[in-house]
Formats: C-alpha cells, sequence, structure tokens
C-alpha cells in the first residue's frame, strides 16, 4: 500500500481510527494577503494554458506550484518546499510513497526536516478523488513530526485543481475537511490560509521562549 491507495476517506477514516468532520468552514478568521505583481502576472499568463491543456502536470507545474513558492515569498524563504518527493513513514500501514507538494517550518532545502506542516495534492479535476490520500499524506506528517518530538498542533492539508482548492486540518484523530471551496480569483484568501499555518507556528515558538527564558530568569 501507499498514499495514492487510499481512494475514499472512509478507506482513510477507518484504517486509522479518525474522525471526520466535513461540516463547518475553517478559515473564517484569516486575513487575506494580497499577491504580489510576479505572482498576478504569472497566474494571468499559465491559466488559459492550463485550462486548454487541461492535465494534471500543467495544473501542477503552471498554477500550484507558482501559488506555493509565492507562499515561500511571502514567509522570507523561511520555510522548505518540496515538490514530487518520497515522504516514507510506516510502509505497514501505507504510509509511504510520492507526496505532489509538502511544505515544511524548516529552511532545511535538501532533504525534509520536521516539522511538516501542509501537504498539498493536485488532482485535475477530482478533488473529492483526492481526499483520503491528502489525509493519508496528513497522517504520516503527524507521525514523522512525533517521532523528531515535533509535535505541533495541527497539520494542514489541500486537495487542489490549480483553480479549486479544497482545504483539510488535522489535529490529533480529528479530521476537519472545510465546508468551503476556495477558487484561484481567491487568490488573496488561498495565500493567506496557506501561510496561516507558519504564522502560527512562528508565534508559538515565539511564545514557548519567552516563557522559558522567564523561568530562567526567575531561578
Amino acid at each position: 500500500m501507499a498514499y495514492s491507495d487510499f481512494t475514499s476517506i472512509y478507506k482513510v477514516e477507518t484504517t486509522f481510527n479518525l474522525i471526520v468532520d466535513e461540516g463547518n468552514t475553517i478559515f473564517n478568521d484569516i486575513a487575506p494577503i494580497e499577491p504580489s505583481d510576479h505572482l498576478k502576472t504569472t497566474l494571468k499568463e499559465n491559466l488559459p494554458i492550463t485550462n486548454a491543456i487541461n492535465t494534471e502536470k500543467a495544473r501542477s507545474e503552471l498554477v500550484i506550484a507558482p501559488v506555493l513558492l509565492e507562499v515561500r515569498r511571502l514567509l522570507d524563504f523561511k520555510i522548505g518546499f518540496f515538490s514530487g518527493t518520497e515522504f516514507n513513514v510506516d510502509k505497514g500501514t501505507g504510509l509511504n510513497g510520492y507526496c505532489d507538494y509538502l511544505l515544511t517550518a524548516s529552511k532545511e532545502m535538501y532533504e525534509i526536516r520536521t516539522p511538516v506542516v501542509t501537504l498539498v495534492e493536485a488532482k485535475n479535476e477530482n478533488i473529492k478523488g483526492g481526499l483520503g490520500q491528502c489525509i493519508a499524506e496528513m497522517v504520516a506528517a503527524q507521525r514523522f513530526n512525533q517521532q523528531q518530538d515535533q509535535d505541533i498542533d495541527a497539520i494542514y492539508g489541500a486537495v487542489t485543481t490549480g483553480t479549486n482548492w479544497k482545504f483539510l486540518k488535522l489535529v490529533n484523530q480529528l479530521v476537519f475537511i472545510d465546508l468551503d471551496d476556495y477558487y484561484i480569483k481567491e487568490i488573496d484568501l488561498i495565500l493567506g490560509i496557506l501561510a496561516h499555518p507558519f504564522k502560527q507556528y512562528s508565534a508559538t515558538r515565539k511564545a514557548r521562549g519567552k516563557r522559558q527564558e522567564a523561568i530562567a530568569n526567575s531561578q
């Protein structure tokens, strides 16, 4: 088995004893981020080509990758970006194989380092068909982080055609699938959602550091 064998939500839900919540909007409070002129131009030029070719590869290379790299720029290149990378965590349970895109809160570029924060699966048209696979990758990221003593609060995921984005969130055994879909014309909201986990992780680390410093100073 591999990530791609999780072809349904039910299969991944029962394999890993997950609880799936599909009835809520989970990114209501996320602030939008204005895209750069570079991304605006890239999307303006690439979307017509993508729609004409209409393949998963075209959508991945011409739309999805530029959006994710924009997030990396927005965060001052302080996150890791991996494309088509093998991510083997537990072959015995099918948590192995290749991820379309994987984002980490580490600047390391040559190998995947913890914490893994966001997994993105590219699909040509079938968003629903990619949800099980994306959730399996999120479970793998959760376990990978735990193995390295990087137990972060949540893992995020997205299944996207490039023009249509569906976001997910994994907290412990609970998977949230956002009720809303986001479209490429809402690129400012998409960027805000993609950047949010890294901003949250950074803020948590800073707060933890301040607490540790305060404890050290009080001793």
